[in-house]
């Protein structure tokens, strides 16, 4: 990571190494651009509370920040929108915090509920964001089925329409349904 590249370009270069780091990932299995595709797309909350999705996300700027020691004045950078890439990361953060699982752990399992993982950087290369956009659409305008299908945390015995609870809710719903709390 250039210290000359422009900020975005280099919190988009950490964020991608906290889940993708390129020593572990073979290249032909890269996902960058599906990672670039999830930092470019806006999250926007309809539900009460989920604008704390977005303050997590936010709070995602201020560690890049700091554990890179860069001194950053224009608080507009980090009062930007959040990205869905950076609303799953603080979620995968929230959920290893819950579980015994890791962030990256989370992270990739979000984009397997999702059916985003199938999306290297060759497939993304073939035109398929189409289909990446139909699938956030759905998440972020919360079309998906009334179980949670479709969006990040699908359950087999919902108590309620998924569709109308808070994510942070939802997640809390998942992880011990899965087993990963108790």
């Amino acid at each position: 990571m250039s210290a000359t590249a422009p900020l975005d370009e280099r919190y988009l270069d950490w964020l991608y190494s906290l889940v993708a780091p390129v020593t572990s990932r073979n290249p032909a299995r890269s996902y960058r651009l599906l990672l670039e595709h999830l930092f470019k797309r806006q999250f926007r909350w309809s539900i009460a509370n989920d604008d704390n999705r977005i303050e997590d996300a936010r709070e995602l700027r201020f560690d890049f920040l700091d554990r890179h020691e860069i001194t950053h004045d224009d608080l507009y950078w980090i009062e930007l929108d959040a990205s869905v890439l950076e609303v799953l990361m603080s979620l995968s953060q929230r959920a290893a915090f819950q579980s015994s699982e890791t962030p990256e752990f989370w992270f990739w399992k979000f984009l397997e509920n999702l059916r985003l993982s199938m999306y290297t950087d060759e497939v993304y290369r073939r035109g398929e964001w189409e289909n990446i956009d139909e699938t956030l659409n759905k998440f972020i305008d919360r079309t998906y089925r009334a179980s949670g299908y479709g969006g990040l945390f699908p359950l087999r015995h919902p108590k309620e329409d998924q569709r109308k609870v808070e994510i942070w809710y939802q997640m809390a719903a998942y992880l011990i349904e899965n087993g990963y709390v108790t």
